[in-house]
């Protein structure tokens, strides 16, 4: 069973604490985290985009000009792709990029992520945070005694904590999430995982 080592919110290791084998010493496959953060990237695309076709664009109700005896081609519409204003041909419409995954494969993959970042070193867990107000501030001072404060800092909360919450909103480059909420893509992204002991039970419960 994997061990790391449990700090307090001053930066002091105060003892090790053991992690499930099932979340952090789980296989870790590239091809099925690659799959998977693509279909993720995909999911988190709008497809609101939309252009009108010629039957949607106004206008277009009478002949630009007689058949014949013009000289010019004949024209049924202004509204033809092929005029100024007209419609657009296999434009893009509004769509869904969801890509669907077998519910294991997103398994395996979450715990891959969560076992490569052991790997390198990047998850750290801390006690509590122990917020006693709303201070991005105090949040900062917590982040920098634990060598967190550089680069993108993911913190897994057990529960909802409004001062938490509040605290790193200000933040660009920490992002707060619950433990039974966790994916792949913002694990990846993450240079340091930042896990509160108590999310640790919850992980376990969710995942394991």
């Amino acid at each position: 069973m994997p061990q790391t080592t449990l700090y307090a919110r001053t930066g002091e290791a105060i003892g090790t604490v053991e992690l499930a084998d099932a979340l952090f010493a789980a296989p870790v496959n590239a091809a099925v985290l690659h799959q998977v953060v693509t279909a993720q990237l995909a999911g988190r695309h709008l497809g609101t985009h939309d252009t009108k076709t010629r039957g949607e664009v106004a206008g277009g109700g009478k002949k630009p000009y007689r058949q014949k005896g013009t000289g010019r081609a004949r024209q049924g519409s202004r509204r033809a792709p092929h005029f100024a204003g007209g419609g657009t041909v296999f434009g893009p419409t509004p769509r869904s990029y969801e890509q669907r995954l077998p519910r294991k494969m997103k398994r395996l993959a979450l715990l891959g992520a969560l076992t490569a970042k052991l790997d390198d070193e990047a998850v750290k867990v801390i006690d509590s945070f122990g917020l006693d107000e709303i201070r991005t501030r105090e949040l900062v001072a917590v982040l920098a005694a634990l060598r967190a404060e550089t680069g993108r800092t993911l913190i897994v909360a057990p529960a909802r904590d409004e001062k938490l919450l509040l605290s790193a909103r200000n933040l660009p480059f920490v992002e707060v999430i619950l433990a039974d909420s966790l994916n792949v893509v913002d694990l990846l992204r993450a240079d340091t995982v930042l896990i509160e002991q108590p999310a640790l039970a919850r992980m376990e419960e969710v995942y394991a």
